[in-house]
């Protein structure tokens, strides 16, 4: 299977950025039914929850986004040489775990 890609605007560049999702991006939001365009609009005007300066190969970072009032968390990595936008996975974060503003964890 391939990787699919998508154009994105990157207004903190103010340029265009390739949206890659990775197979198991596609496969997670088949099965939590979100779709492409939701992930797109999400990505829009997200705030960044959580970063990962450390993943491999490309630091990555949890971002909050909202497809109309639908919450979602989308992880993704920058590949600034490539221009690519690489989407790893998205979900809906669930209220059990997250504080209302779903950009805190809640403490167990």
């Amino acid at each position: 299977m391939v990787d699919f890609h998508l154009d994105e605007f990157n207004s903190e560049r103010g340029s265009h950025m390739k949206l890659v999702f990775r197979q198991h991006a596609i496969r997670r939001m088949f099965e939590r039914r979100i779709s492409v365009g939701d992930v797109n609009t999400a990505l829009t005007d997200a705030k960044i929850v959580e970063d990962y300066p450390d993943d491999a190969p490309y630091p990555s970072r949890l971002l909050l986004g909202y497809a109309g009032a639908r919450p979602l968390h989308v992880v993704v990595a920058d590949n600034a040489t490539d221009g690519e936008r690489i989407i790893i996975t998205a979900y809906e974060p669930d209220p059990a775990q997250w504080e209302p503003t779903f950009t805190l964890r809640k403490k167990s």
